[in-house]
């Protein structure tokens, strides 16, 4: 039996999905703090140690909470997740994407990969719509309390997760299997077969690596917010992106007619290349 084509939407999630950064939705408001206060001081310890932003917000959030006597367990991270705001049309857009592609004979699959926390996202009212979140996590004691980085994802690392969607590989440790050596038409989403969504530097590499490989990578905007569509504009004339489109996910939107656009492309070179095996 042939098998069916499986198309991977790939998203980022702050900028993304998200009109805001997930830490802004219930943690800092829980630290006494504005985000423009607590990404400044983030930013600080970046630049004042010359370290990775992602590991110095994470170290901010540890030291604040305890600070303020926070524990921060999965189930404190679950709760800040559920206030997480959404753009419009988010929370329908799995149900409708997935039954287009339904339609057209193929299988569609979501994947988030952020440089935001797991355990936020794992919270937020969409949660279940995806079939694995790479993103980065806390390592916990044994009273479950965060005390530690396990997993920080910048831009550069974002990119190991898309070989690690087109292996099947669903664990964010692994090493050995993403790097093995598999035959293309043993790759269990080829890269032909992903859209990759995000908004700002962190997507950068991955939405080039996904595009280079014939894939689409599409940069969305805040059509609300000044100068968001001019640095989507800009990630489309340095080839960065296929499309650029408003952060908008309404089944009338600009956003979902592309995307179905694209599965309709997919679902079309999957039936040629079945024509070109013919012997």
């Amino acid at each position: 039996m042939r098998r069916k084509p499986i198309v991977a939407l790939i998203y980022d999630f702050d900028g993304t999905l998200s009109p805001g950064n997930m830490q802004e939705f219930g943690f800092i408001q829980a630290i006494g703090q504005t985000p423009e206060e607590f990404w400044s001081k983030s930013d600080g310890i970046a630049i004042g140690q010359d370290a990775s932003n992602i590991l110095a917000y994470m170290k901010l959030m540890f030291d604040e909470a305890r600070r303020k006597g926070i524990r921060l367990t999965r189930e404190d991270f679950h709760r800040y997740g559920a206030d997480i705001k959404l753009y419009e049309g988010v929370r329908e857009w799995f149900r409708n994407v997935n039954a287009y592609g339904h339609s057209r004979g193929v299988k569609v699959e979501h994947y988030i990969n952020s440089s935001g926390l797991k355990e936020i996202i794992e919270g937020s009212p969409i949660a279940g719509e995806f079939k694995h979140v790479f993103a980065g996590s806390y390592i916990y004691d044994e009273n479950g309390v965060a005390e530690w980085p396990g997993i920080a994802v910048d831009y550069t690392a974002k990119t190991q997760f898309l070989f690690k969607i087109q292996k099947g590989i669903f664990s964010s440790r692994d090493a050995k299997q993403v790097n093995e050596s598999t035959a293309d038409d043993a790759k269990r989403i080829p890269f032909t077969n992903m859209i990759y969504f995000g908004d700002g530097e962190t997507d950068v590499p991955s939405m080039k690596i996904v595009n280079m490989f014939g894939g689409n990578a599409i940069a969305v905007f805040d059509p609300a917010k000044p100068g968001k569509k001019g640095t989507a504009q800009k990630l489309l004339r340095q080839g960065r992106v296929n499309f650029i489109t408003p952060a908008q996910y309404t089944r009338d939107s600009r956003t979902f007619r592309l995307v179905c656009a694209i599965i309709d492309k997919i679902k079309a070179d999957s039936e040629l290349m079945q024509f070109s095996r013919y012997k």
